[in-house]
Formats: C-alpha cells, structure tokens, sequence
C-alpha cells in the first residue's frame, strides 16, 4: 500500500512488525524507552491506551512534516486486573493458571500521530480458555518463553492453538495490533 506518510512504527514486537508488513504497508522501525507505568487509578481497560499515547508523546518533539508514528499497547485483563509482561517463570504461571478455564480481555491501545494530528482507539477481545493442566502450562513455559508477552501467552503459539476455544473479537488484536481498525482510521488520514 502507498502512503503519502514515512509510516513508523514505534514497537519492539516482531509480531506488530509482521501483522503492518501483512496489512501491505512500507514502514520503518524506531523505537524509544518509555516506562509502561500507569496511574493506580486508571481503570483496567483503559491502560492500553494510556500507555500507548505515552509512547507516541515520546516522539512528538521529533516528527517530521510527512511522519505518521504508530505506537500501541497491549494488556491482558483478567478479574479486573492488568496482567502484564510477566516478571519470571512463576509469575506467567500464576498468569495462565488463573485464566486457565475461564475468559479474560484483550486491550490494545493505539495511538497514530503526525505533525498535526493525533487519533488514538482501542480495541477488545475477549478470550476463552479451556482447562490447562500445571504440566501444560510448565511444558509452554519451559518451550516458548512467554515472558515479553502480556499475560504470558501468544495466541499465535502452542498454547492459542490447543487450548482457546473461543474468541470474541479481533484475533489481530490479540496479537498486538487491530489491523482492521487501523487500516480504516489510516485510510481515513488520507487516499491509501
């Protein structure tokens, strides 16, 4: 797809890299440390896109005119708790054990800005698991390394494949990115 914008992504997440190359956008990559904090008080399914608007604020001072930055957020919500990046092995155990036969929310936040403009949206999926033995979810774990994930599991993984046995929603989003949703507010920014 053309863009009259210098498309930049503003993400580590090879999956977010992967889902805009799908989506037929030429794009570069640039990325900053922003700390992923958020008010106590910030209701849960809002922290997404807090954190994906303090991302973008990161770039502002050095945007060029035919810039467009994308930043997102994902978390995972569960029991009106955020359940983020895990810490190590035993917290993305207590992750997945405690969403192990139940559902839990998808939020991702993201955030699109130029020199002018700035559109932020998010978008929810809920997620259905079925039950997950503790030897499963060690075995998962132990081979994928789920630890730069939120709430430690990538659906696109072992664990998505055999134990979510409904989605409601986006799947991209889960993943990361909400393609359908930013390529029309994208389009919308101009003629793709």
């Amino acid at each position: 797809m053309k863009s009259s914008y210098n498309i930049v992504l503003a993400s580590k997440s090879p999956r977010r890299s992967s889902l805009l190359t799908q989506m037929g956008f030429s794009f570069e990559n640039r990325t900053k440390d922003v700390e992923e904090s958020y008010p106590a008080a910030l209701p849960a399914d809002k922290v997404a896109l807090y954190i994906s608007e303090k991302k973008a604020a990161a770039f502002k001072s050095e945007l060029k005119e035919n810039e467009l930055i994308i930043t997102a957020d994902t978390v995972v919500v569960y029991d009106n708790q955020v359940l983020g990046k895990p810490v190590d092995d035993q917290e993305a155990f207590t992750f997945i054990k405690s969403m192990s036969h139940n559902s839990h929310d998808v939020y991702t936040g993201v955030t699109i800005l130029t020199k002018d403009k700035k559109i932020s949206f998010s978008d929810r999926s809920i997620v259905h698991f079925s039950e997950i033995t503790d030897e499963e979810i060690h075995f998962y774990i132990r081979e994928y390394n789920p630890s730069d994930k939120a709430g430690a599991y990538g659906i696109q993984e072992w664990i998505g494949h055999n134990f979510i046995h409904k989605i409601e929603g986006s799947y991209t989003n889960i993943m990361g990115l909400p393609t359908e949703k930013l390529y029309r507010t994208l389009k919308s920014l101009e003629k793709i």
